[in-house]
């Protein structure tokens, strides 16, 4: 790590000098990622003079690792013959990632560069999105078929194994590139060079479809503890794989746009750092959810004036409506982040409503009442030291198991709404996550003012 900061400092003042020696030293003790972060932070000047020196070769690496929204600009600071070998360097997926990330007047132009060999490959992939396994998967990797022996599949793998992604897994097909099996290299490697590859492969327990959510890949990795997943077709063709590399990535996309749409964020995730994201970008992802949010809550100005005659009777239910409106905000935005991670991990099934509704159920009653006890508690025994003005006929007593009826019924509705809004969300072919919290807060809001002046109103008048 102190090399690291050393080459980056060494790295940042060749660019200030424009010392070209010096920055492809430096350039030569550090990794592509770290690259990658420092040309992101670089302002235009700099990061031509970066392109200019690092070479095609080595900034095939680079752009790897860059945002989406710099992958175009970045391109087109080279030439053709530059961007043909960039293009040539990285692997199959990686690329078709590039292309992904440009717009289609350039992909076109791009498309012409790539070389003959993997231009086939290319348009395969490009085929599917790139949020699912097969716009995720490379195309290069270990396979041999399944008639050889030990020393004919190493033969095999030996012809193959420089442009191979991984051989942590070698994959066995049939003759029609069915998914058979998989070995390991030892298995190879421990095994006499006679032995046939039938009789020791693997079956291969876990594949998935290329058109597949990316999510639903990454969830596996997750849960079998994966070093690479087979990507099939729908006839058990064996189209490609995804490298645990890829899943981590696929992960923290994922949990970005979760945590970004769950604070009321809307737009594509930007991949770019906080600083580096545009003041515009940031206003465009977050003013049109606040603006919706904003009028929604008139809804709840609108109960106020709807019920003010029951605040100008008693006034002192002013004291304890915020906290009432609160806790069901507070309780919703609980249940619907529980279910949605639940959701996110793969543990609710299509069949799961009733049992989330029930669950739900009976936990916002256990808190609402826990809570609404203490509540009414603190209203017999305190609130009569610091408000003396309560009206005989009311009382504390009365007016303390009003509030505490009024708080279990709005903790016990908000939980059931909030945890039962994401699923309606999945079944709308809406991201749960959509369901944000500030607008389940929003929603609560509303229910919890008519739940609490109902209440008030039925008991205490």
């Amino acid at each position: 790590m102190q090399d690291d900061n050393k080459n980056t400092s060494d790295l940042l003042s060749a660019l200030k000098d424009r010392d070209a020696e010096a920055f492809l030293l430096a350039a030569e003790g550090l990794h592509y990622a770290d690259l990658a972060d420092t040309f992101e932070d670089l302002n235009k000047e700099e990061r031509d003079f970066f392109s200019a020196t690092i070479g095609a070769e080595r900034f095939s690496e680079v752009i790897t690792d860059l945002p989406d929204s710099m992958v175009e600009e970045a391109l087109g600071e080279f030439s053709s013959d530059d961007q043909r070998e960039i293009l040539d360097q990285v692997s199959d997926d990686d690329r078709v990632d590039l292309l992904q990330d440009v717009s289609e007047e350039t992909r076109h132009k791009l498309l012409e560069l790539v070389e003959p060999d993997d231009i086939e490959v290319t348009r395969s992939l490009l085929r599917y999105d790139e949020d699912t396994a097969g716009g995720r998967m490379t195309t290069s990797f270990g396979k041999i078929r399944l008639g050889l022996t030990v020393k004919e599949a190493l033969d095999e793998l030996r012809a193959s194994h420089v442009d191979s992604e991984t051989l942590a897994r070698v994959y066995v097909t049939d003759e029609k590139d069915r998914l058979i099996g998989r070995l390991r290299i030892r298995d190879l490697a421990f095994n006499n060079w006679d032995t046939p590859v039938s009789g020791i492969f693997r079956p291969c327990k876990h594949t998935i479809l290329a058109s597949a959510d990316q999510e639903e890949a990454a969830q596996m990795f997750s849960k079998y503890d994966l070093i690479v997943l087979p990507v099939i077709d729908e006839h058990d063709r064996m189209l490609g794989i995804i490298t645990y590399d890829d899943a981590l990535e696929i992960i923290e996309e994922e949990s970005t746009e979760d945590i970004e749409r769950m604070a009321g964020m809307a737009g594509n995730v930007s991949e770019e750092s906080y600083l580096n994201t545009t003041l515009s970008t940031h206003f465009k992802r977050r003013f049109p959810w606040l603006l919706g949010l904003a009028l929604l809550a008139i809804a709840s100005g609108y109960v106020m004036l709807k019920f003010e005659y029951v605040l100008d009777q008693l006034f002192v239910l002013a004291l304890f409506l915020p906290m009432v409106v609160a806790a069901g905000g507070n309780t919703g935005g609980q249940a619907s982040t529980m279910v949605i991670r639940a959701m996110a991990l793969g543990e609710l099934g299509a069949g799961s409503t009733t049992r989330v509704a029930w669950k739900e159920l009976r936990l916002g009653i256990l808190l609402g009442s826990s809570l609404g006890i203490c509540i009414a508690l603190t209203t017999f025994f305190v609130l009569p030291f610091f408000y003396t003005n309560m009206p005989v006929e009311v009382g504390f007593f009365r007016f303390g198991v009003a509030v505490a009826i009024s708080l279990t019924a709005q903790i016990t509705t908000s939980t059931l709404v909030g945890s039962l809004l994401p699923i309606g969300a999945r079944r709308a072919n809406i991201d749960p996550a959509v369901v944000a919290a500030p607008a389940i807060t929003t929603i609560v809001d509303v229910s919890g003012m008519v739940i609490y002046f109902l209440v008030a109103k039925l008991m205490l008048f």
